[in-house]
């Protein structure tokens, strides 16, 4: 795993060229081990690179690299962990090796097949490669997005590195902050691609390359999802058929991301998602696997008992850890600088802790990553199916009537209907940290329509409530454009291909790159292996949520490899007690962060919006601990920057 920065221009090339230097630095974080530097002069040309050696650790595999002729350069992040197939092609086709590495394979494999290559690679991978033959600058961004990169664009110059910091090292224009991306952050939590939080910066699209040719950009997609849920005719697929199929395929990425030179381990939380990643590495491994698990004094966010029984019971060398709130708090700072953009989902926090955990005994990790998207493992996939199902033929006006009349209900009442659902509910269907469902449920009765239903169940800030906080509209981002390609798709085929077209990309693999690159550690997601993408799929929904059951499949996989006792539990999720926080140990920073006098001279939010936020919250009225963090999250990313809104 590597950082990568680069350039092209026309007109600005020495300042660019004493600039790269300490742009690349910026991301030491991502490769501590080694660094190199490339400049075609005559084509206005820079690469920089910062490596993580992971295979082959010898000089041979120092980027950037050229080809033979020295026509050709290269710049890598990621792993393709097929490379060595490819380049047995290769040598058959004539083409000499001068080191051990993935990247020299990507790259006489560009001067064999041209861009086509790409769809030869599995794995992870963000690249740049200058091609002087024809003077084209090339971008290429894995399929599922698991890999960053960014791009600047701005009078005939363009820019692209791992990471905003090193575009903005190279002093490319970019203090401008997109005011509609303020509007999408609140809502989602997160920057959608391929917006930035910059103006003329944008992130290039999973399964997507970018061309630069001196004058324009043209931008392509190489790879799309296959339709979900899509049974050729006459062809039935059987529960014992596809638990073959996925098992079979599920081994061979697991496999494949085993290849290192370097210690190698498994993030373990104890869920189904990360406790089948790592009995499949088990199973292949003539040693215990090293695993890593974090727990926390709190038993609502607190996982590690049941990674440690699933360690036990398959003999891994476990590594457990609890972590104190001083250590959490202590993280809280950290994160304006790891992510770059501002960036609201709490569980970052843990997320870094376990990869500096695992940092301290391994080079590499696998993680469980993507399998609620593409498994139906969330609640709020079959809670919305089954909501949109209770709420069609009720008419809207009598759907708005009903919510007024629960929304003015006093929060003592509130509470005790709240607590009467969850337990009339089967308790699969409930789930930890669910404090903040009740005001989503009043606005899920009101929504218009399965898109604003869907919205109602991940969105931190409602259309409405943002309106008052910035006075704006919501933008449109690829929330809808999904929607819109999936219309006439089962529901739950429908909000998993949303999530894995963005909350997965621009959530989840953010989080989970910077936090582990934040550390020097490389962390590989089998479960995002296209191959295995492709196979779910094809999977009917009833293979995926069965009975009331998420994660089905999986769950019937993971159950050859470890009893069905260990992992049966209602879904946990992976965070911390922002709630209590909020309240004790961060209401000073809360409210210092959050004052009137600083609002006021930021300009930004309505300062009773915000200030009723935190009234209703402190004093216990009322849980915005999500709005809460995204507002100081907010204000501690802009503090970083020296930005204003």
């Amino acid at each position: 795993m590597c950082g990568i920065v680069g350039f092209r221009t026309d007109k600005d090339f020495n300042r660019l060229r004493e600039s790269l230097h300490h742009a690349a630095e910026k991301l030491i974080h991502r490769g501590p081990d080694d660094a190199g530097l490339f400049f075609d002069a005559k084509a206005g040309v820079g690469f920089g690179h910062r490596r993580l050696s992971v295979i082959d650790l010898t000089e041979a595999g120092r980027q950037p690299m050229a080809s033979d002729d020295g026509k050709v350069h290269i710049v890598h992040n990621g792993e393709v962990y097929n490379f060595r197939e490819i380049r047995q092609a290769l040598v058959s086709h004539g083409h000499g090796f001068h080191s051990e590495t993935d990247t020299e394979v990507i790259l006489n494999a560009y001067l064999q097949w041209g861009i086509d290559c790409i769809h030869r690679f599995t794995g992870m991978f963000a690249f740049a490669i200058w091609d002087s033959r024809d003077g084209s600058l090339i971008l290429v961004r894995d399929r599922m997005g698991i890999k960053p990169l960014y791009y600047g664009f701005s009078s005939s110059t363009i820019t692209f590195a791992s990471e905003l910091k090193a575009i903005l090292a190279l002093g490319f224009p970019a203090g401008e902050i997109d005011q509609e991306a303020i509007g999408l952050f609140f809502h989602y939590q997160y920057v959608p691609a391929p917006r930035s939080i910059f103006r003329n910066i944008f992130k290039l699209l999973p399964g997507h390359y970018a061309v630069y040719d001196g004058n324009s950009i043209r931008i392509q997609q190489y790879w799309e999802m296959p339709q979900m849920n899509y049974i050729p005719p006459g062809k039935v697929i059987s529960e014992a058929d596809a638990i073959e199929r996925l098992d079979s395929i599920l081994a061979q990425a697991v496999s494949d991301r085993l290849i290192s030179d370097v210690p190698l381990g498994a993030l373990l939380s104890g869920g189904v998602d990360s406790s089948l990643v790592t009995a499949l590495m088990q199973k292949v491994s003539s040693t215990p696997v090293r695993t890593f698990s974090i727990g926390f004094s709190e038993p609502r966010y607190d996982e590690a008992p049941f990674a440690s029984r699933i360690a036990a019971h398959l003999g891994t060398d476990h590594t457990e850890l609890y972590v104190t709130p001083g250590d959490a708090l202590d993280v809280i700072p950290l994160l304006s600088e790891i992510y770059d953009e501002p960036f609201a989902d709490s569980s970052a926090v843990p997320t870094y802790l376990v990869c500096r955990l695992a940092r301290s005994r391994v080079t590499v990790a696998l993680s469980g990553d993507g399998g609620d998207e593409q498994m139906a493992g969330y609640v709020r996939y079959w809670a919305a199916q089954s909501m949109a199902s209770c709420l069609r033929p009720v008419p809207k006006p009598v759907r708005r009537a009903v919510s007024t009349i629960l929304k003015g209900l006093p929060p003592g009442l509130a509470e005790m209907c709240y607590t009467t659902v969850q337990q009339v509910l089967p308790e699969r269907f409930r789930v930890a940290n669910f404090s903040d469902k009740w005001q989503k449920l009043i606005r899920l009765i009101a929504g218009a329509g399965i898109e604003d239903l869907y919205r109602m169940t991940i969105c931190i800030w409602p259309e409405e409530e943002l309106n008052h906080l910035l006075g704006m509209k919501l933008p449109l981002s690829q929330y809808e454009k999904v929607f819109a390609e999936t219309e006439g798709w089962p529901l739950l085929s429908r909000f998993m291909r949303v999530d894995q077209k963005t909350y997965l990309p621009d959530a989840m693999l953010t989080k989970a790159d910077r936090a582990s690159m934040a550390v020097g550690l490389e962390v590989r997601a089998p479960l995002l292996d296209h191959r295995v993408v492709e196979c779910a799929s094809a999977l009917p929904c009833s293979l995926k949520y069965k009975n009331g059951v998420g994660k089905y499949l999986l769950k019937r996989i993971l159950a050859r490899y470890v009893p069905y006792e260990l992992f049966d539990r209602p879904k946990m999720g992976f965070g911390v007690p922002i709630n209590r926080w909020l309240r004790n140990e961060l209401k000073e920073m809360l409210l210092d962060y959050l004052s009137p006098e600083r609002l006021k001279k930021e300009g930004l939010f309505d300062q009773d919006t915000v200030g009723k936020k935190i009234s209703e919250h402190l004093s216990g009225v009322s849980d915005h601990q999500h709005q809460l963090w995204s507002l100081l999250m907010w204000e501690m990313w802009r503090e970083k920057w020296g930005l204003r809104g």
